[in-house]
């Protein structure tokens, strides 16, 4: 049946049409899978929080970020329980949801703990892998290699949590690889910055080295001290920016 017009001359819109107030845009997102959505909030206010746009202690507000992302309040949520779950933001009863205000002290701390544990991954790992592990670790190694050399930091931070990831699962230790990788996840915005750090990449890839032949000659004692070597790379770099952070958002 075709549209008419209604006594004041406007025209009603079909069954199948978009409300006028919204564009092709917002109905294109509203159409996207809330999981996919969700981990775009996530991604992008995770980098907000990091480069210092969203500022220690600032409340996150749900209505304001729904309209932002043109979103529901489900992928909102649940990108906002994801950051609570990084110790990105906490989420406090009838107030809201507020960016941690995490000191370089509690980096350091939480990086020392990180590397310990990396070690304790890297060491079983070198005693316990199977032929299946071996694989995955030389595939996710050869990917970190071909992101390098392309100059592309986000496949390479891709490549770089699977490479460790891997790590985690061939301790054949569920309990150790859980505990791992939710201190991992808490400081995934401070890692992600290290590795966009220029340079960083080549050395990671140096360091994924040495730890991979120590895992794959099943010498226990030199692959976790090659990861906690790696470890505290990571952690230099990323304190170091942390303190920078600090001192742009005190001038600020």
């Amino acid at each position: 049946m075709t549209t008419i017009a209604s006594a004041k001359g406007r025209r009603k819109a079909t069954a199948s049409e978009p409300p006028l107030a919204e564009s092709a845009a917002v109905v294109r997102r509203r159409s996207v899978a809330p999981f996919l959505l969700s981990a775009e909030i996530l991604r992008t206010l995770a980098g907000e929080v990091l480069t210092g746009q969203i500022p220690p202690g600032a409340k996150l507000e749900e209505e304001a970020l729904c309209q932002r992302f043109s979103a529901s309040r489900t992928p909102v949520r649940e990108a906002l329980r994801q950051l609570a779950a990084q110790g990105v933001v906490e989420i406090r009863p009838r107030q809201g949801a507020f960016v941690v205000q995490l000191t370089v002290e509690s980096l350091v701390e939480m990086f020392e703990c990180m590397g310990h544990l990396e070690a304790a991954c890297a060491s079983l790992a070198a005693r316990r892998h199977t032929a299946e592990d071996r694989l995955a670790l030389s595939s996710s190694h050869e990917a970190c290699i071909q992101a390098a050399q392309l100059a592309d930091p986000i496949a390479f931070y891709g490549a770089n949590a699977q490479f460790h990831q891997c790590i985690y699962r061939a301790s054949h230790n569920n309990y150790l690889a859980r505990q791992t990788l939710e201190l991992c996840n808490r400081l995934e915005a401070y890692r992600r910055d290290s590795t966009f750090h220029p340079g960083l990449m080549s050395l990671s890839i140096r360091e994924h080295q040495e730890v991979l032949d120590a895992i794959f000659a099943m010498d226990e004692v030199t692959s976790a001290m090659r990861m906690r070597q790696h470890l505290d790379t990571l952690r230099n770099d990323a304190v170091s920016m942390a303190v920078l952070l600090s001192k742009r958002l005190k001038a600020a």
